[in-house]
C-alpha cells in the first residue's frame, strides 16, 4: 500500500462527522467534530447515550457519534497529535479520559497533520501552542460543552510532536539553533528525529550538511519559541507520550512549575529517549514517570493501527510500526494518565 492510500483511508475517517446524525444506541463516550472552528476539532467526552463497536475507515471504535454531552468532571484536556497525526490514532487514550469525565479536545494542527504537512517541522512547533489555546476557546464557545465545563484549569497532553505543542504550554523553551546543534553533535545516535521522514540518500545527505555548521549561527534561528510569554495561564498540567524535547533548552525544562508526567517508549528508535523523553524528567523538577512501556517503540503508545495501514507504515517510518511490544498493556498506560489529569485538574475535598 502507498503512502497515497495510507491517507486516502486516514481520509474516510475524517468523513464521518459532515455525514452522521447523532447516534441513536447507548453508551459513555460520545464523538463529535467541533462545527466553525477555525480548525477541525475533534471531541470525545461523556454521554449517555451508547453505540455499539463500529467502524470509521478502517479503525474500529465504540462511540456515540454525534451525542448530547453529559456533564462529567467539568475539566478540559486537549489532545496535541504527533507529525502528521490525526485524532482517531488517540481515540482509546481520549475514550479512557471520557470515561474518567473529562471532555477531551484534538484540534488538527494546520500544516502539520495526515492531510497536510506543508508545515511540519519548526514551522508548526511554532504555532502549536497558540492552536491550544485556540482550541481551549472553541470548546468554550460552543454552548454545549460551555455549561459543563470550568476551564479554570485545562490539561494538555502532547504525543510525539505535541510534546513540543505541551512542553511550550509548560514553559518550555526552544530554537532552531537548539535542532541544528543537537543533530549536529547526536546526527547518527537520534537520526530516527533528525532525519524523521526523509526517504532518499539525496534528502539525507543535504538534511545532515543542514547540521555541520553548529556556530556563529543568524540571530533568528537562536530566538526562543514558548516560555511565559506563549503559555496560557489556564494549561495546568501537562502529560507527555514520547515527546519531542531535545529542542528544548535545559534552563527553560527546569523552571517548568506546573505538574508534567511523560510516558517513555523504552525501544524509540525515532525520538531516543536519552535525547527526549529521558531527558526531560532528569531536568525538570516538576515531571514524574507515566512510564515506562518496556519494549515499545514509537508508535506503540497510539490506538492500534489496523494491519492495513500498520504494515505499509512500517516502510515509511523506517520500521518504527514492526514491534513486539504487548498492545494489551496499553490500556493501563493510559488509565495511568488519566489518573495523574485527576489528581492534577480535578478539585478534591478533605
Amino acid at each position: 500500500m502507498s503512502q497515497h492510500h495510507v491517507l486516502k483511508s486516514l481520509a474516510l475517517v475524517a468523513a464521518f462527522t459532515s455525514t452522521l446524525a447523532p447516534s441513536v444506541c447507548h453508551a459513555q463516550t460520545g464523538m463529535m467534530e467541533l462545527k466553525g472552528a477555525a480548525m477541525p476539532i475533534t471531541i470525545v467526552y461523556p454521554t449517555a447515550a451508547v453505540a455499539p463497536v463500529q467502524m470509521l475507515g478502517p479503525f474500529q471504535i465504540k462511540a456515540a457519534l454525534g451525542a448530547v454531552p453529559a456533564k462529567g468532571n467539568g475539566r478540559l484536556i486537549i489532545l496535541s497529535h504527533g507529525t502528521g497525526g490525526s485524532a482517531i490514532t488517540s481515540f482509546d487514550l481520549a475514550s479512557t479520559l471520557a470515561a474518567a469525565g473529562f471532555v477531551v479536545a484534538s484540534p488538527e494542527h494546520q500544516g502539520d497533520n495526515w492531510r497536510d504537512q506543508k508545515l511540519a517541522g519548526p514551522e508548526s512547533w511554532k504555532q502549536r501552542p497558540f492552536e491550544v489555546s485556540k482550541a481551549i476557546e472553541a470548546v468554550m464557545a460552543d454552548p454545549r460543552f460551555a455549561q459543563l465545563l470550568d476551564a479554570s484549569k485545562v490539561g494538555v497532553h502532547g504525543m510525539s510532536a505535541g510534546g513540543v505543542s505541551a512542553l511550550a504550554q509548560a514553559g518550555g523553551q526552544w530554537s532552531i539553533a537548539s535542532l541544528v546543534r543537537h543533530c549536529g553533535a547526536n546526527l547518527k545516535a537520534d537520526i530516527g528525529f533528525c532525519l524523521f521522514g526523509l526517504r532518499t540518500a539525496e534528502e539525507r545527505e543535504k538534511r545532515a550538511q543542514s547540521y555541520a555548521i553548529t556556530s556563529n549561527l543568524p540571530a533568528d534561528m537562536e530566538k526562543l519559541h514558548g516560555g511565559p510569554a506563549e503559555r496560557d495561564p489556564r494549561v495546568a498540567a501537562v502529560a507527555l507520550s514520547v515527546p519531542l524535547s531535545a529542542i528544548f533548552t535545559d534552563e527553560s525544562l527546569a523552571g517548568i512549575r506546573i505538574p508534567v508526567g511523560i510516558v517513555e517508549a523504552t525501544e524509540d528508535d525515532v525520538l531516543v529517549p536519552r535525547f527526549h523523553s529521558s531527558r526531560v524528567l532528569k531536568v525538570c523538577r516538576s515531571c514524574v514517570p507515566l512510564g515506562p512501556l518496556t519494549g515499545a517503540n514509537h508508535f506503540d503508545v497510539l490506538s492500534p493501527w489496523p494491519d492495513a495501514i500498520a504494515r505499509p507504515m512500517a516502510g515509511l517510518s523506517g520500521g518504527a510500526f514492526e514491534s513486539k511490544f504487548d498492545r494489551a498493556r496499553l490500556p493501563a498506560s493510559y488509565q495511568r494518565i488519566a489518573t495523574f489529569f485527576q489528581q492534577n485538574l480535578v478539585a478534591t475535598k478533605p
